[in-house]
Order: C-alpha cells, then sequence, then structure tokens
C-alpha cells in the first residue's frame, strides 16, 4: 500500500511539472479535442431542401411518353371583355386532335376585363373548377340575388389568388362568375372533368390554398370522394376527399398545384395514393404568368421543356411513378398538374 501511494505521488508531480513547463502544447491538444468533436444536430432539414433532395434521386420515367402541347396550338378568342385559350376543343374551336385527356375534357385559360364576366349559365354533368392566378372573380348562385347575398358561402364567394370554386353540375345547377372590380382584370384557369356517373346531386366548395405551401412542393387541391362510384348518400352528404384539405371529386382524379423557384425541382408522386386506376396519364400545365420568364423541364428531358402558355401529355405512367418538374427559367414556376385514368 505505501509503495502505491508513493507512485501516485510521484506520477502526480510529474503530470503537474508537464503542464507547468508546456501549457501551450496542451492547450493546443484541448482545443483540438473542442472543434473536432461537434455536437451531432438533430433538426430536421428545410421541407425544400429535402423535396430537392428526392428530387434529385428520383430516375427518368423510360416508359413515359410525353408530349408537349404548345401554346400556339391552343384555340384562342379574343371578345374584347374575355381573352380566352383553349387546351381543348370547347365553344366555337374544334380540334379533333384535342378533344379530351383521359375524364380531363376542358382547360381554358381566360383573363375577363373589370365589370364584365360570364353571366347566369346552366350546367350539366361536368365537375367544374376554377383556379384563381390574379384578380378577383365573383361566384353567385343563381337563386341569390345581386346584394342580398349575405356572407361569404359556397353559393356566393369573391374569389381571389388561391381560391379554387368548384361546381358539381349533376341534374343541373345554374351560376353566373363575374369580375365585380372596378378596374383590375381577373386571369384564371376553367378545367372540367367528366363525372364517373351522371345524375350526381348538384353542389358547391370552394376552398383556398396559399402560396405559401405551394412554394414547399406540389399542394393537392382536389382527390376522388370517398365512397367512390358507389358512395352512398351519407357519404355524398359529407362529401369527404380521399386526400384531407382538398376538394371531393366524382372522378378518378387527382389535382396538384406548385410554384416552383429558379433552378427548383419539384417531384408529382402519380396517383397520389389514393386513385383506382393503376394506369394513369398526366397532364402538365404552365399558365402564363411571370411575362414569358418561367419556364419547366419534365423528367429531365430537353424535348419536354415547356414554356408559358404550354402543356404535356404525359402517358404510360403507372400510380407510384414519380414525375420531376423543374423550373430553368428566370422566375418562379406555377405549374398545375391533372392526373386521371
Amino acid at each position: 500500500m505505501q509503495r502505491f501511494v508513493l507512485f501516485s505521488s510521484l506520477l502526480a508531480i510529474f503530470i503537474s511539472l508537464i503542464v507547468h513547463t508546456y501549457p501551450p502544447a496542451i492547450q493546443s491538444i484541448l482545443n483540438s479535442l473542442t472543434t473536432t468533436i461537434t455536437p451531432i444536430s438533430t433538426s430536421e432539414p428545410p421541407m425544400n431542401a429535402v423535396k430537392s433532395t428526392v428530387a434529385k434521386m428520383s430516375k427518368p420515367l423510360h416508359h413515359a411518353k410525353i408530349t408537349p402541347h404548345r401554346s400556339s396550338a391552343r384555340g384562342h378568342s379574343d371578345h374584347g371583355w374575355l381573352n380566352t385559350y383553349h387546351s381543348f376543343s370547347f365553344a366555337d374551336w374544334y380540334n379533333p386532335n384535342f378533344m379530351s385527356f383521359g375524364s380531363l375534357r376542358v382547360l381554358n385559360e381566360d383573363r375577363v376585363k373589370a365589370n364584365s364576366g360570364f353571366p347566369t349559365h346552366p350546367h350539366r354533368d361536368f365537375e367544374i373548377f376554377s383556379y384563381i392566378l390574379s384578380g378577383e372573380l365573383t361566384h353567385r348562385d343563381s337563386m341569390l340575388q345581386k346584394g342580398a347575398e349575405g356572407g361569404q358561402s359556397d353559393r356566393f364567394y369573391r374569389m381571389h389568388r388561391g381560391d379554387v370554386q368548384f361546381t358539381t353540375g349533376g341534374t343541373g345547377i345554374a351560376h353566373s362568375e363575374f369580375n365585380e372590380h372596378r378596374s383590375e382584370t381577373v386571369h384564371f384557369l376553367q378545367i372540367w372533368a367528366m363525372p364517373w356517373k351522371k345524375g350526381l346531386t348538384p353542389r358547391y366548395h370552394t376552398r383556398n390554398f396559399p402560396d405559401e405551401e405551394k412554394r414547399k412542393g406540389f399542394v393537392h387541391i382536389l382527390s376522388p370522394l370517398k365512397g367512390g362510384v358507389d358512395a352512398t348518400t351519407a357519404q355524398e352528404k359529407a362529401a369527404e376527399p380521399t386526400i384531407d384539405g382538398t376538394i371531393p371529386i366524382h372522378a378518378d382524379f387527382v389535382m396538384g398545384a406548385g410554384i416552383v423557384p429558379p433552378e427548383g425541382k419539384f417531384e408529382w408522386l402519380v396517383g397520389a395514393k389514393v386513385t383506382e386506376k393503376p394506369k394513369r396519364k398526366v397532364y402538365i400545365h404552365l399558365p402564363m404568368t411571370k411575362g414569358g420568364k418561367s419556364k419547366i423541364r419534365i423528367d429531365g428531358r430537353e424535348e419536354a421543356v415547356l414554356e408559358e402558355g404550354d402543356g404535356a401529355f404525359v402517358e404510360g405512367v403507372n400510380a407510384g411513378d414519380r414525375l420531376v418538374v423543374e423550373s430553368i427559367g428566370e422566375k418562379e414556376a406555377e405549374v398545375v398538374v391533372l392526373d386521371t385514368a
């Protein structure tokens, strides 16, 4: 025991001499240890970083056929109060090559001047939705008199950017869409889809989808009604979509939208895990919102570069495929995705 005590005392004296004689060296070692051993961050990366990384890892969809639908090939009419472009045959513009795509039947890009619009008109057996890009558009059911509408509701709504107004025409409904603003033009997409059956109960839905969410990745706008084609009366009344926070549609159809920053990449999951048929078609549209300064590339293909006003038919894809949309223009690109059977 005495030897152990003596040895311990001598060792302590030796260490004290080293520290006293070579303090810079000891401090250097301590500094090295504290700078090389850093704490591990447990915070998650930003959502945009996650989506960008995922998109870069996605493999090209070699089995997919992508056919651009150029803006110049669309129907176009300028009525003064209405400047409209038709991606599919509509009104007095007919092109047998552009009749429909899956259940997608109409995609019009409209600009309506102030104090003008579409007066009361009927709809039947179509799912119809307006996606507001800028300006103000007032939706009013035919049963409501101007000035006596009460507050905002599905039957009366002054829509602004980010709003989507949805109508199930069903057995028959009548409404107006009017730009009641004093000076501003309204710019919006009007889209029609064919429902899975006729004779549905007419109904309206209105919902807002903020830009902040669209800048994080594709946001789901529409998804199939829970219960599908065989939905019960109770399910129709409840009007619950298969994707929470979306508007229910009577079709095997999903709509999404995203605002992709320059050099950014967003990824669309085909079918969104909720559609019925595994074989899918996707239509992608790039609205004219940035004065021609936005541009996208689909699936990394140079032949699938779209400019503003262009669309693209994506065929031969399957539910679960990941379709990458890359922004390659000067300005952010607002992209609308229509996923159909």
